[in-house]
């Protein structure tokens, strides 16, 4: 997204701008980097590296000392005339004290920060809860008042709607919608995509059809649904998902699904360009023009760049409906003809009774890692709020119910379901015939998602005056965050542990 929406940003600064500079904990990729460099002409790029940047959960020092070698590369840096400081999700939270820092120096240096909020802290990592406490912010008021700083030259920027909605209650001129802008009318060479279905034929042993998530290997990624669908629609498709395991949290996850689908021979590769040399792995957009349909299933996500992906290259998509994120895309005229809510199981095809005494097991741990006084606001999963096994959707499932549901013959398990998710037939119909319909990228989309609406909103929000809100106080809107993000709707087995 960076390389997409700092050209415009940059055109916005014009003679203000007369070099950017990007801050890591670690070494920025060389091509990256020379990409970003060709899309912003003259203006020269240089990279400041600083290992107090990074995750506090992957520095070995104390936070004492990350503070202060924290608080010295900014006031360095900032000796410098700044125009703008752009941070990406800083609301995850896991380096509190680069927050804590940034927003000091940028006070008292008087530079506008705008905070790019991606995803949040609270949204089902509550270990952070405790990983922040251990880096001395012990307090969630503390933690309210780091991530939400009130500060009239201190702006948010949400990049779905639902999270624009409540920050604009709260903090109103100091927040606003900019959802991510998407590479429309790049030119795509036919020979690539040839050239990235070969690869993907060598690297699976297998022929075709490709169903393709294009994602990071993640619990919330739900892929276990991905792979039940591909099964029931299309029984010849391979299912592939393309980034790998970003996180130590989701190891024993990908073991589990890849083992699982070794010994049952299932139709899976996953993580196919993260395992090779980079030399020789494929375009990200050739691949996915590659597929003969693409797979959405996630949980949750802050924007879900594939329902955009899907559109713009014309194939077809099989998606969950995400509620923070499908106004934004009704919004931009984009309809989805193969989307879903959930897929609902019959309990006959995993042991009810062993999944509900796991869910109990793992829901009351989960709790205790919330902090008290928001224990009281989870709700009540699916699972645990019904007496006797019933039809309950697969999403709701711990893994292991999952690994059990995909374990039945295929065809026990479609004659059992599919009349509990009538659409379905429908689908597999189209399938068989390479069918499933596509949606349209309409002049509407792209007034939405463009690079220039992009910029035009950028600048909209650059030329807002901020304010203090009277009676505004930080917590107050975190726990109004909180509240949403802990409802029975928002409650899901496989993100509570990472063994589920």
């Amino acid at each position: 997204m960076i390389e997409l929406g700092l050209p415009a940003l940059v055109r916005l600064g014009g003679p203000k701008v007369s070099e950017v500079v990007l801050l890591s904990g670690e070494p920025v990729a060389a091509g990256w980097l020379k990409h970003l460099q060709g899309t912003l002409e003259n203006i020269p790029v240089t990279t400041r590296i600083h290992r107090a940047l990074l995750y506090v959960a992957e520095q070995r020092v104390s936070s004492v000392r990350i503070g202060s070698e924290l608080r010295a590369f900014f006031q360095e840096l900032f000796s410098a005339p700044t125009w703008i400081v752009w941070a990406h999700n800083q609301g995850l939270g896991r380096n509190l004290l680069l927050t804590q820092e940034l927003t000091l120096a940028c006070r008292m240096s008087g530079v506008r920060l705008v905070l790019h909020q991606h995803d949040w802290w609270f949204d089902n990592r509550w270990s952070r809860w405790a990983e922040m406490r251990k880096h001395s912010f012990r307090t969630l008021d503390r933690v309210a008042e780091t991530l939400f700083p009130a500060d009239p030259n201190i702006g948010h920027v949400a990049i779905n709607g639902a999270d624009a909605k409540v920050l604009k209650r709260h903090l109103g001129s100091r927040a606003h919608w900019i959802p991510n802008p998407a590479p429309v009318g790049v030119p795509v060479a036919e020979r690539g995509v040839e050239q990235a279905r070969r690869w993907l034929e060598k690297q699976t042993r297998h022929s075709g059809p490709f169903w393709i998530m294009p994602c990071r290997l993640l619990r919330r990624k739900n892929i276990a649904e991905a792979l039940l669908l591909t099964r029931w629609l299309q029984s010849e498709a391979r299912l592939i998902t393309t980034g790998g395991v970003t996180s130590a949290e989701e190891e024993s996850y990908a073991l589990r699904l890849a083992a699982a689908a070794k010994e049952q021979k299932w139709p899976l590769t996953l993580q196919v360009l993260s395992k090779q040399e980079s030399s020789s792995v494929p375009d990200i957009a050739d691949v996915i023009r590659a597929a003969e349909v693409l797979m959405l299933t996630s949980l949750q996500e802050g924007f879900g760049l594939p329902y955009l992906e899907a559109a713009e290259a014309g194939i077809p998509l099989v998606s969950r409906t995400l509620p923070n994120i499908a106004p934004d895309l009704a919004h931009a005229g984009l309809r989805f003809h193969q989307e879903y809510e959930e897929v609902l199981i019959d309990p006959v095809l995993f042991d009810w009774d062993a999944e509900v005494r796991r869910q109990n097991h793992l829901f009351a741990k989960w709790q205790r890692h919330l902090p008290e006084c928001y224990r009281s606001l989870a709700g009540r999963p699916v699972v645990l709020s019904s007496r006797d096994s019933r039809v309950v959707p697969l999403s709701r499932l711990t893994l292991t119910a999952q690994l059990e549901v995909l374990a039945q013959p295929t065809e026990v398990s479609w004659e059992l379901c599919h009349p509990h998710n009538p659409h379905l037939r429908e689908w597999k119909k189209r399938a068989a015939k390479g069918q499933l319909r596509a949606t349209a990228w309409t002049k509407k989309t792209a007034s939405v998602f463009s690079l220039e609406a992009y910029a035009q909103r950028f600048e909209q929000f650059l030329a807002q005056k901020g304010k203090v809100q009277s009676g505004e106080t930080a917590r107050a809107l975190q726990d109004a965050f909180v509240r949403s993000k802990l409802a029975t709707e928002n409650l899901y087995p496989l993100t509570w542990n990472s063994l589920t």
